[in-house]
């Protein structure tokens, strides 16, 4: 049978290729373009992804961890962002309750390193893909749609080191009744301690912004991956880009990035090590 879903649907979903409610960097490679084979190193997302978040023109946060206000409820139909509309907003006062735990036993003494869902670990469909590595059904007002997810090369090899080094949390702008039942599937070794969706993010500017100071850990020790500057707005010295990805099964960006985890999980503060990357 042929599903056809409209756009306020979607929106409801939070899926990428879908909406891009979530993605406030506007795609324009074709599929076919990101095939392209290209020469990589460890330090190359940095170079590309640090370009593209200073498009943005944002200037970074003030140096004092300050919590950010949410504010009213978003319409999930709103229209795209645009990027001159993103800006700081930096609010006094910290939140009345982290979006945390205490730390574990297990996890006491490890870096945080908060990693995002979609087009950074796996890219997701309605529309039916051949060698989907998971369909995860969806149910949207009473009806039950399949969702096809392509997991991205390497990814687990990626979160096995990843659970070894840090305490890692998922943290995506997608619904929980997509993005868990996701999770379930492609993390079958309980690497993440906790999972956080679209209601923990902060939207701003039609941006849902993943705020790290409401983690409730200490924000020298915390590193985020995320394939959407915009995401991470608010901390972008915590941050390690990634590329997009969609179905190029040549990517290797994953990988190339274990080198440079293992060292920053030995690191007291992130802050010294992303820097001198920056520099470099």
């Amino acid at each position: 049978m042929k599903i056809t879903l409209d756009k306020t649907t979607c929106l409801m979903l939070g899926l990428g290729d879908m909406a891009k409610i979530f993605y406030p960097v506007k795609v324009s490679q074709s599929n076919s373009s990101l095939k392209k084979h290209r020469s990589r190193s460890i330090f190359s997302p940095f170079f590309c992804c640090f370009r593209n978040y200073n498009d943005y023109h944002v200037e970074p946060p003030p140096a004092n961890n300050k919590a950010l206000a949410l504010p009213p409820p978003p319409e999930e139909n709103g229209s795209p962002p645009k990027c001159d509309q993103v800006q700081v907003i930096p609010i006094p006062s910290p939140p009345a309750k982290f979006l945390l735990q205490e730390v574990s036993i297990a996890d006491y003494g490890k870096n945080c390193v908060v990693i995002d869902l979609d087009e950074t670990l796996v890219h997701s469909s309605f529309k039916p893909i051949s060698n989907a590595d998971f369909i995860v059904p969806v149910e949207i007002d009473g009806t039950v749609h399949q969702v096809y997810v392509l997991k991205r090369p390497h990814v687990d090899e990626f979160l096995q080191k990843m659970g070894e080094l840090y305490e890692c949390v998922l943290f995506t702008a997608s619904l929980a009744k997509y993005a868990d039942p996701v999770a379930d599937l492609l993390d079958q070794w309980g690497v993440f301690r906790a999972r956080l969706f679209r209601e923990s993010c902060v939207f701003h500017r039609g941006n849902y912004v993943k705020d790290l100071s409401r983690l409730g850990r200490e924000l020298s020790k915390v590193i985020i991956i995320d394939n959407s500057p915009a995401s991470y707005i608010f901390h972008p010295e915590n941050a390690v880009p990634v590329q997009s990805w969609f179905d190029d099964m040549t990517d290797t960006e994953l990988l190339d990035l274990i080198p440079l985890f293992e060292g920053l999980s030995t690191e007291e503060d992130v802050y010294s090590l992303l820097q001198s990357l920056r520099n470099r």
